[in-house]
């Protein structure tokens, strides 16, 4: 068996016949399907990545002593996350190291890796390359003996559901009574609209120890640095120096002038601010519209995105709907599990005109 063979084709690609229809609408298209950000890269860190472009060595790979300090003072000044800066690792992008952790864990056909039942795709990816049974649960009373690694993520994507303390303590003890990894995706964890999200490295959820728990964190939202691919991790100190054995063996190392730019990004909040401000703005518009139109919204209390499901229509079929009477292109609800298949995922990543757009427009939808 290939490397590819074990890897379904990439989603997205299914969505491009409905994409032609919204182009086609008059005035052109809003694409709320990728959450990828539209807002311009704030000065303060685009002028740290220009004043580090003469970097003609090898970069650390464990990232600068100033990075890794900016990391764990971010953490514990906005989430109450209190680590070792030396337990920081920056990554190239936390879509490619969820992608590889189940490889870097040396997982094989043995273990299983288990994750929500609505999730983000990449984690079944990882197991995939790794060659390791995947397992799509949301009660880990249906979670076999082999689990080796735990996917929470909270606030979810594509759900925008947050996952209270005492579920994530609940998730943490199970993991570690097995001997098995906890690992929480939390790179919307800033973006709280009616709940107040809370981290699984935090002392109330995690109890005295770090043990068994890693928590992957990204600038793509909070400071639009999706185009630098700048993200960390960090938990479990035993955890963190393994992970960073692999990655100077494997020379994953985010380039200098990207780390100098995140350790920027990672001390200045009013940026982050300004941005999540954006985010709410646009979110009230879209909840409006789509609202009007006859859309119901479900969970969607933080993050990203709105998970909206229309009566009688499954999300391909929402999804048509939304293409060919108003020129808006959505996630499919099923790209994230079969239990997506009546939900649509709308992302706020917009600029304010395209979003003004897609609510006028959905305000005129004949329910």
């Amino acid at each position: 068996m290939t490397l590819a063979s074990r890897l379904p084709e990439y989603p997205w690609d299914e969505l491009a016949p409905i994409a032609e229809k919204a182009r086609a609408f008059p005035g052109g298209a809003v694409d709320l399907s990728v959450g990828t950000p539209v807002d311009p890269v704030p000065a303060v860190i685009q002028d740290a990545l220009i004043a580090a472009a003469n970097a003609p060595g090898y970069p650390l790979t464990a990232g600068t002593p100033e990075l890794r300090s900016a990391a764990a003072g971010w953490l514990a000044r906005c989430i109450d996350v209190h680590v070792d800066a030396a337990s920081v690792l920056p990554v190239i992008g936390t879509k490619e190291f969820i992608a590889w952790l189940p490889v870097m864990l040396g997982l094989g056909p043995a273990d299983t890796v288990v994750y929500p039942s609505l999730a983000y795709p990449t984690y079944d990816i990882g197991a995939r390359l790794a060659g390791a049974a995947a397992v799509a649960a949301d009660s880990l009373d249906d979670a076999p003996s082999s689990s080796r690694l735990l996917w929470v993520n909270s606030p979810s994507n594509p759900t925008g559901r947050v996952l209270p303390a005492p579920a994530l303590r609940d998730a943490i003890a199970w993991a570690r009574s097995r001997g098995c990894l906890l690992a929480s995706d939390e790179c919307y964890i800033e973006l709280g609209w009616t709940a107040s999200p809370v981290s699984a490295l935090h002392a109330s959820v995690r109890g005295g120890t770090l043990d068994g728990v890693l928590a992957v964190f990204s600038l793509s939202k909070r400071s639009n640095l999706a185009g630098y691919r700048a993200g960390f991790v960090t938990g479990d100190p035993a955890l963190m120096k393994q992970l960073l054995l692999v990655c100077r063996q494997a020379g994953l190392i985010v380039p200098g002038p990207v780390q100098a730019a995140m350790t920027v990004a990672l001390s200045d909040d009013t940026h982050a601010v300004e941005q999540k401000a954006r985010y709410a703005a646009r979110r009230s518009v879209l909840a409006a519209g789509l609202t009007a139109a006859g859309f119901r919204i479900d969970h969607s209390e933080a993050g990203l995105y709105l998970w909206a499901t229309k009566p009688g229509l499954d999300c391909w079929a929402a999804c048509e709907l939304l293409a060919a009477e108003c020129g808006i292109l959505a996630g499919p609800g099923s790209m994230y599990g079969s239990a997506g298949v009546s939900h649509i995922r709308v992302a706020l990543t917009a600029t304010d005109e395209r979003v003004a757009t897609a609510g006028e427009r959905l305000q005129a939808l004949t329910r």
